[in-house]
């Protein structure tokens, strides 16, 4: 792996922040279309460019080691000839000189620089939420650290937030033994992702493998002995839960601040153009961090955390920088790993006023189809790839308006609807 020397300026033609997804592939495509300038990657992460999405998956039950995770074999950016300077945070731009200054004290500088910092875990605001014991999913050592904690005996774990990340945590941790109790402060799991009928076949799906959910509850605090490790959690109504460990996963916050005080616009992460390029000149970003207009979302200004976002990015501005400017213009997808179930999906629901229902959840296999004035938008699909991989097709290439009625048989294929 290559370093650098972290006490003297240096100069780069393309330094890229954060060693996940975005960053890495960024690097990847960079070379894969002959770019030759020299690549810094700086990353938080000691460890070299790593999947992320394992970490409350595969990587937390122990069905995957570190090196399964790994984006690319550690040799191969040496070979690449792209340096890695990990263990090391931005601390400041200075955009007129092109100039990064470095937790480690270095001050490289850049000709072109790409921002793929992700998102920092939301904090939970409550009292105790400090106390060793508590947990957050961000990187590499957050998932060690659980580990470490279900090694040395934790056996009842609260789970905090209803998302993916809480609802995938939750299930690792039921299949390694543990007692869980989820705690989602709205009426429905996953309620700000999908519909009612997702929601609802989730949280009868956890309870079934023995989860305790309890919606519309809120934490008042963490509790702690006097040695100060976690012994419980006290809701809102003043019941508490004993536990040993806590897990929270309630939001990220985009990690942006030096860019923001830099001089870049955003407000809601870095706000971004169709090239990916923030207001400060010759400045990238993308992946979780970059607020851009989707074309999946009638150009509405999101942000979206996942792997394809960050790819799909770091490949449109590979190609700018090459000189090749084409707008970013792909289609969102996603996907979830929760017991012996694989959630895929396609498409943005934002706004939609109805979902058509094809197959029975009860067979654990169907999918929730979204639309918005008669033309499909999303398609969320449990155990049906078919169905997934034809409405990424239908989705790409522009719908129409579609008979709920034709949508809602599964008899009937998705591909024949285009």
């Amino acid at each position: 792996m290559a370093t650098t020397d972290q006490t003297t300026p240096d100069h780069w033609d393309v330094i890229i922040v954060g060693t996940g997804h975005g960053g890495a592939q960024a690097a990847i495509a960079l070379r894969q279309q002959g770019h030759e300038g020299s690549i810094l990657m700086i990353g938080r992460d000691t460890a070299p460019p790593y999947e992320r999405p394992p970490l409350s998956k595969e990587y937390l039950a122990g069905d995957k080691g570190f090196e399964r995770i790994m984006i690319r074999p550690e040799a191969f950016w040496a070979e690449r000839d792209i340096t890695l300077r990990l263990g090391a945070a931005v601390t400041a731009i200075d955009p007129i000189a092109h100039r990064l200054t470095l937790s480690d004290g270095g001050q490289p500088t850049y000709r072109k620089l790409i921002w793929s910092g992700g998102g920092d875990p939301r904090r939970l605001p409550v009292p105790g939420a400090v106390l060793p014991g508590v947990f957050y999913v961000r990187d590499k050592a957050d998932a060690d650290a659980m580990m470490a904690a279900l090694t040395d005996g934790a056996k009842r774990a609260v789970v905090i937030g209803g998302g993916y990340i809480g609802l995938e945590a939750a299930a690792v941790l039921r299949k390694l033994g543990c007692e869980v109790t989820l705690i989602e402060m709205l009426p429905r799991v996953l309620a700000r992702v999908a519909g009612e009928e997702l929601s609802t076949f989730y949280t009868a799906e956890h309870r079934r493998q023995g989860v305790d959910v309890r919606l519309e509850t809120g934490v008042h605090s963490v509790l702690g002995e006097e040695a100060g490790r976690v012994t419980g959690v006290r809701l809102d109504t003043g019941e508490e839960l004993a536990c040993d460990m806590v897990i929270v996963g309630i939001g990220v916050v985009p990690a942006v601040a030096p860019l923001i005080a830099a001089g870049a616009a955003g407000s809601n992460g870095v706000d971004v153009d169709f090239c990916c390029r923030t207001t400060l000149d010759d400045v990238y970003a993308i992946g979780d961090c970059a607020a851009h207009a989707n074309p999946y979302a009638d150009n509405a200004v999101i942000r979206l955390e996942s792997v394809q976002n960050a790819h799909d990015m770091a490949a449109t501005v590979a190609r700018a920088i090459m000189g090749e400017k084409e707008p970013y213009h792909a289609l969102p997808w996603f996907w979830s790993n929760q017991y012996d179930l694989k959630l895929q999906t396609a498409g943005l629901n934002l706004d939609y006023d109805q979902t058509v229902l094809r197959g029975d959840p009860e067979t654990r296999k169907f999918t929730v189809v979204y639309m918005r004035a008669g033309v499909p938008i999303a398609f969320d699909c449990v155990g049906t790839m078919k169905d997934y991989v034809q409405g990424r097709k239908l989705l790409e290439n522009g719908p129409g308006k579609i008979d709920p009625a034709l949508l809602a048989n599964p008899d009937v294929a998705i591909r024949d609807l285009m």
